[in-house]
C-alpha cells in the first residue's frame, strides 16, 4: 500500500515500450504491462504482467478494472490507442477520446478529417474492392502511393508508377490491411520531416522537427534521421503551423504525437499523424540528445494528469543512421566496441545475430542495426554516424 500502489499500466512490452517501462520504474511507479507475448523484452522489467493482446479492447478493459491504474499509456505503437481510449473513458483517466483514437489509427478517417478541417494533405481515394478500383482508375495520376488504412511500420506501402502496376500493388497493399481497405493517394516529393509534439490540456507544443532519409521508392523505409531540421526557417514555421492544425483537426488535447509532413514545392502537406511518440529512437533518443527534453517522462506525466516540464535544456544536434548490410546470412559481426568508443557516439544497436538472414528492406523490421550520435551541428552528428557505421563490420554469405 502507500507508495507501492502508485500504479501505471503500459500497453505493450516490446522494445518500443521498454523506455517507458524503465522510466516509470525509475520514477517509482508500480508498473503493469500488457502483451500477447510472455517473452516480450519488457515483461521482466515490469512489476506485473497481463497476457492479453494489445489490441484486445475488452481484455485490456478487464485488466484495467482489476489493476486500477492512475494512468494508462503506450509509447510508439498505434493500434493500442483505441484500447487505451476505451479505458480512459471508463475509468475517468487522462487521455484522448475514442473518436480521436480512431482518426489517429485509421488513415482513411484521418485524411477525411484533414480535408474537412482544411489541413493541407494529398488527393486520395479509399477503396475496398477491385470493382471500386476499376471505377476510379481513370481519375488517378501517376506516380501514386497505395497503403493499407490500418497498418504501420511501412508495411504494405508501395509506389505505383503507371497504370499497368496498379492491380498488383493494390493486392500487395490489401494483403497488409486488417480491414481490407486501402488508400490510394498523391505521391508527394520534397523533404520529409517528422514533428514531435506534446499536447498539454489543449496547448500544443512543438518539441522538434526531424529531417529524414528513407530507402526511397518503392518501399520508403526510414534509414536515417537528424535534428534539428536544416530546412529554411520560413518552411519550418509553416511545418509547425500545419502540425498544430492537424492536432486540432483530430482533437488531440493531451499526450504526445508524431506528425509526418512532406515539404513539397507547393508548401508542406500532411503525410500522417500518430497520437503517440515517434518510433525509430526519434523520441526516446534524438529528442533528449538534441533538446534535453525527456519526452518519455513527459508522456508518463501527461497520462497521470500532471503538467510535465517540456522546456528545452540543450541546443545540440543528433542523428541516427541505420546500417546498410549486404543480403545473405550473417557470418560475423565486429567493430561494435570500437564504434561505441568514437567521440559523440551515443548508442549502437545490432538487431540480428550470427546465423540470421539479412533480406531486402521492405519494412522497418528488416533493418539490421543502427548508430546514434550527438554533436554541436547536424553535419557533425551525421559524420560521426557514418564513421561509426564504417567501423562496424557485418559479413554475410
Amino acid at each position: 500500500t502507500g507508495k507501492f500502489m502508485r500504479k501505471i499500466l503500459i500497453i505493450g512490452a516490446s522494445v518500443l515500450q521498454l523506455p517507458a517501462i524503465l522510466k516509470a520504474k525509475e520514477m517509482g511507479f508500480y508498473v503493469g504491462v500488457v502483451d500477447l507475448n510472455p517473452q516480450a523484452v519488457g515483461v521482466k522489467h515490469a512489476d506485473t504482467f497481463f497476457n492479453v493482446s494489445t489490441i484486445d479492447t475488452d481484455g485490456i478493459m478487464k485488466v484495467a478494472e482489476t489493476f486500477q491504474p492512475l494512468g494508462i499509456m503506450t509509447l510508439a505503437t498505434d493500434m493500442p490507442m483505441r484500447s487505451i481510449a476505451a479505458v480512459t473513458k471508463k475509468l475517468n483517466l487522462q487521455g484522448i477520446s475514442m473518436e480521436s483514437a480512431i482518426k489517429a489509427t485509421d488513415k482513411g478517417e484521418m485524411i477525411r478529417s484533414f480535408k474537412e478541417h482544411g489541413v493541407d494533405s494529398p488527393w486520395f481515394f479509399i477503396l475496398k474492392s477491385k470493382d471500386e478500383l476499376d471505377a476510379i482508375s481513370g481519375n488517378i495520376t501517376y506516380p501514386c502511393i497505395i497503403k493499407p488504412v490500418d497498418n504501420a511500420g511501412s508495411r504494405g506501402v508501395i509506389l505505383v508508377n503507371k497504370e499497368s502496376e496498379l492491380n498488383d500493388a493494390f493486392d500487395y497493399s490489401r494483403k497488409n490491411s486488417r480491414n481490407g481497405e486501402v488508400i490510394i493517394e498523391e505521391f508527394m516529393t520534397g523533404s520529409e520531416v517528422s514533428v514531435e509534439v506534446m499536447a498539454i490540456d489543449g496547448e500544443i507544443h512543438i518539441l522538434a522537427i526531424t529531417d529524414k532519409i528513407t530507402t526511397g521508392p518503392p518501399y520508403f523505409v526510414e534509414m536515417g534521421h537528424s535534428q534539428p531540421s536544416q530546412l529554411p526557417e520560413t518552411t519550418q514555421k509553416r511545418i509547425k503551423d500545419l502540425a498544430v492544425k492537424a492536432m486540432q483537426a483530430l482533437n488531440i488535447n493531451n499526450g504526445p504525437a508524431h506528425v509526418e509532413i512532406m515539404a513539397t514545392a507547393d508548401g508542406p502537406k500532411m503525410i500522417e499523424l500518430g497520437a503517440r511518440m515517434g518510433g525509430d529512437n526519434i523520441t526516446t533518443h534524438l529528442v533528449p540528445l538534441s533538446t534535453g527534453i525527456d519526452m518519455v517522462k513527459a508522456t508518463i506525466e501527461v497520462c497521470l494528469g500532471y503538467r510535465p516540464d517540456i522546456s528545452p535544456r540543450l541546443k545540440k544536434a543528433s542523428a541516427i543512421k541505420y546500417l546498410d548490410v549486404a543480403k545473405g546470412i550473417i557470418t560475423s559481426i565486429s567493430g561494435v566496441e570500437s564504434a561505441l568508443s568514437l567521440k559523440g557516439v551515443a548508442n549502437v544497436v545490432i538487431n540480428k545475430n550470427i546465423g540470421e538472414i539479412v533480406s531486402d528492406i521492405k519494412s522497418s523490421t528488416d533493418r539490421v542495426g543502427y548508430v546514434i550520435a550527438q554533436a554541436d551541428k547536424v553535419s557533425e552528428a551525421k559524420n560521426i554516424c557514418s564513421e561509426a557505421a564504417k567501423t562496424i563490420r557485418i559479413n554475410t554469405i
